[in-house]
């Protein structure tokens, strides 16, 4: 080990050598920088860290890359030579692999530090200085520059903007102390701290300045300010009250426009359905609706009713710009148009002289499109296959903006089970969904956020051939709405549901092994789900951002048959039980939660953890859960140190899938599971994790043919923990995971030897997960 630190020790010495070889005379490698902070103030560490990094990442440019210590991509850059072609291997390796040389200039030096200085002064470091000083080692230049800072000037008083009218400087003053929509009572020094971004003994901080200034214009853009602007918005700062303190004053700027002091009314709304650049924009073609749009569309590509449900502005109503947006994205969200643009400008005529026309230029995008998708997949159960989806879909079936989807899809997997044998699975269906862009409903449900509300109707049909030894029929279908009132939150009603399931063609030998084993019978049994469902998504990641903590979440809500049971009296104890086609009707209540916390640790590191579980209760015309309405542990995105589906419940154990020809799934009516993953980038496309997973299944009642089962207080001692490491492979479009995991602590063995951290050394115990896609 002592060799191999050494040997690598002069393998960078000597690079760096190599690197200085390359440079000609005057020119100088920049390689490092360091930033330090002198203040004559007190200043707590964890502020001066901060203030340090904040600064580093001012300074340009970013120097050239390292890998364990070495400037590999450069070294690349060096060695490869020059080619007079602009293409080729040679020119590849050079600009596409390699990296240029980062060098060192006087002029560099004094730009970072001007940057840095006047990043202080923004952030209330007035008439401090920044001090640099550089450092030459074989052509190797590291640069230091030191902040040299005092006491930060806070905020003392902030007055606000008047104009000679009074009627703008009165609204402005409103919207400074947020007193619209509020009781006049309430004193203005509380209502400032409340809404205005600048308060008095905050540090001044020119970033605030202008997010305020926004803010100032954002409200009145919304009280029909159409031609306002921030920057019409001056402020004075004034440092020479003392004690470190400033004064601020806003004031309106004297060549600010006459018709930025005007409140503006919508006027005509005109709406180009189908345009393009050759496109009839004369009023002759146009035709209105009661809510006196002007709608000029000569191919009848929508309906009226489209818009009378999408657009938010109506003639007559002030202008808004949170209007002006909803109604854009309103459009956006039809899915039907491929541009979207919209352009106010002032109404002709003297007598509207505070009226603005909104104009709608609309250009529709591919109406059908079919795709074909072939598919691979593999399981930590051995279960290999292929699956091929044909889908064709039309964005405007009923010229209501309609999306209609139909998907013909056909698979096969094989499963190997040991012992030279394997289970082929044939699979087949058809899948039709109809998205239509409103609530369709007795009662007006339809709302006016950014994302217009969709009712879906499925239907389904679906045939799954398992060897000779049985086939499942199902047919499902669903009606019910997806909506949503912001961009990171999804909430889909499921009115009605059905789900119908029943075995055809269960082979004779098949059918002894049914009579003796309950769980083999269960999975295939008939079963008849009717009911609704809610579903609740929250997902902060669905717009990029930089925080330190974002937020998953997931949970969902099943019913069945609860209405018709209780009005029926259905008691299956009492030997009441309620057929539908001669199918037990499937009575229980079903739910489940999914959260997940991403700790971002660096650009490409962070720390995922997620808790999830699940609980089903079967009552009055059902014993049991339906099979497919149970939960499974195990698997590629899971507890992957467990084959899928195969661990559990509670302490029972099935027997050991390498050995046991045929191994039947393990449902459960509890679940409890954690999962811990830490990722990072190694290179490239490449990352990586390691991970640790734990949890398991449970029944409610006691089961006699799985003991152990039952959910007991005690269930901690039936909890499995497995431990793991993986490759991704982040290839934009998708990302292809390898998983190898071990278990750690088997649930199945007796008293205190549960843990069992040798196992990770035993291959036969490892599970390879092959898997797309993240696994939480």
């Amino acid at each position: 080990m002592k060799l191999g630190v050494a040997g690598l020790s002069v393998v960078m010495c000597l690079s760096a050598c190599h690197e200085s070889k390359y440079l000609t005379a005057g020119q100088t490698l920049y390689t490092g920088n360091v930033v330090k902070i002198e203040s004559s103030a007190p200043m707590k560490k964890k502020e001066k860290k901060g203030l340090r990094d904040e600064l580093g990442d001012l300074l340009r440019p970013k120097l050239n890359s390292k890998f364990l210590g070495w400037r590999m991509k450069l070294w690349i850059y060096n060695i490869a030579g020059t080619s007079k072609k602009d293409k080729g291997f040679k020119h590849w390796l050079k600009y596409k692999v390699g990296e240029a040389p980062v060098l060192a200039s006087e002029s560099l030096i004094k730009k970072n530090a001007d940057v840095l200085q006047n990043h202080l002064e923004n952030k209330g470091w007035f008439h401090d200085t920044v001090v640099t000083d550089t450092k030459v080692k074989d052509k190797h230049l590291t640069a230091t520059y030191t902040a040299q800072i005092g006491p930060r000037y806070v905020l003392r008083n902030v007055t606000f903007p008047t104009d000679s009218t009074d009627f703008l400087g009165r609204t402005i003053d409103s919207v400074w102390r947020g007193e619209f929509g509020r009781r006049r009572h309430r004193r203005q020094n509380d209502t400032l701290r409340r809404r205005s971004l600048l308060k008095s003994g905050d540090f001044y901080d020119l970033a605030v300045i202008r997010s305020e200034r926004d803010r100032i214009d954002g409200r009145l853009k919304n009280r029909g300010f159409y031609f306002f602007n921030p920057d019409d918005i001056i402020v004075n700062a004034d440092t020479t009250v003392g004690g470190h303190r400033v004064d601020l004053r806003l004031d309106l700027k004297d060549e600010t426009p006459d018709a930025a002091f005007n409140a503006y009314h919508i006027g005509k709304v005109m709406v180009f359905a189908n345009y393009d650049i050759r496109s009839d924009t004369s009023l002759r073609r146009a035709y209105s609706t009661p809510e006196g749009y002007h709608i000029v569309d000569t191919a009848h590509y929508l309906r009226p009713l489209v818009f009378r449900k999408t657009l938010v502005f109506k003639p007559g109503d002030l202008y808004k710009r949170n209007d002006h947006n909803l109604s854009l994205s309103r459009l956006v969200s039809l899915g039907v148009f491929k541009f979207v643009k919209a352009r106010f400008q002032p109404s002709a005529g003297a007598d509207s002289a505070t009226a603005l026309d909104a104009y709608y230029y609309l250009t529709p995008g591919a109406k059908k499109s079919i795709r074909l998708e072939a598919s691979g997949l593999t399981r930590s159960d051995n279960t290999t296959g292929t699956e091929l989806s044909l889908s064709w879909r039309h964005r405007n079936l009923f010229r209501g903006a309609e999306l209609f989807t139909a998907s013909l899809y056909g698979g096969l997997e094989e499963q190997f089970i040991g012992l030279g044998q394997k289970v082929s699975t044939k699979r087949a269906g058809v899948d039709l969904n109809l998205y239509i862009p409103r609530i369709i409903s007795p009662f007006d449900l339809n709302t006016s956020s950014a994302f217009v509300p969709k009712t879906r109707i499925n239907t389904a049909y679906d045939i799954f051939d398992r060897s000779s030894e049985y086939t499942l029929r199902s047919a499902r279908g669903s009606f019910g709405y997806i909506f949503k009132n912001r961009l990171n939150s999804e909430n889909q009603l499921t009115v009605l549901g059905i789900n119908y399931v029943r075995p055809t063609h269960i082979d004779p030998l098949y059918q002894k092994r049914l009579d003796s084993n309950i769980m083999l019978a269960r999975a295939i049994e008939k079963q008849f789900i009717i009911g609704p469902s809610y579903n609740f998504n929250y997902n902060s990641l669905t717009r990029q951002n930089r925080r330190l903590h974002n937020f998953y979440f997931n949970g969902k809500v099943d019913l069945s048959n609860n209405l018709v049971g209780i009005l029926t009296g259905a008691n299956i104890d009492k030997g009441k039980v309620r057929e539908l086609f001669h199918v037990p009707l499937a009575q229980f209540v079903r739910m489940e939660a999914d959260f997940r916390h991403i700790l971002r640790l660096g650009q490409y590191s962070q720390f995922v953890s997620r808790f999830t579980g699940g609980v089903g209760i079967a009552y009055g015309n059902s014993s049991t859960m339906p099979f497919i309405e149970q939960f499974f542990a195990g698997g590629t995105n899971d507890i992957r140190a467990f084959r899928s589906r195969a661990l559990g419940p509670g302490s029972y154990y099935a027997g050991n899938p390498n050995q046991v020809p045929l191994l039947p799934d393990q449902p459960g009516d509890i679940k409890l599971e954690m999962n811990f993953e830490y990722r990072c980038k190694l290179a490239g496309l490449v990352r990586w994790a390691v991970f640790t997973d734990m949890g398991n299944v449970w029944t409610r009642l006691e089961d006699s043919t799985r003991p152990g089962s039952k959910f007991t207080g005690h269930f901690l001692n039936d909890v499995a923990v497995g431990v793991g490491t993986g490759l991704r492979f982040d290839l934009s479009i998708l990302v292809l995971r390898v998983d190898v995991a071990a278990p750690v602590r088997f649930p199945w063995v007796q008293g205190d030897k549960k843990w069992n951290f040798h196992a990770v050394t035993d291959i036969s115990n490892m599970v390879l997960n092959l898997a797309i896609g993240y696994p939480f």
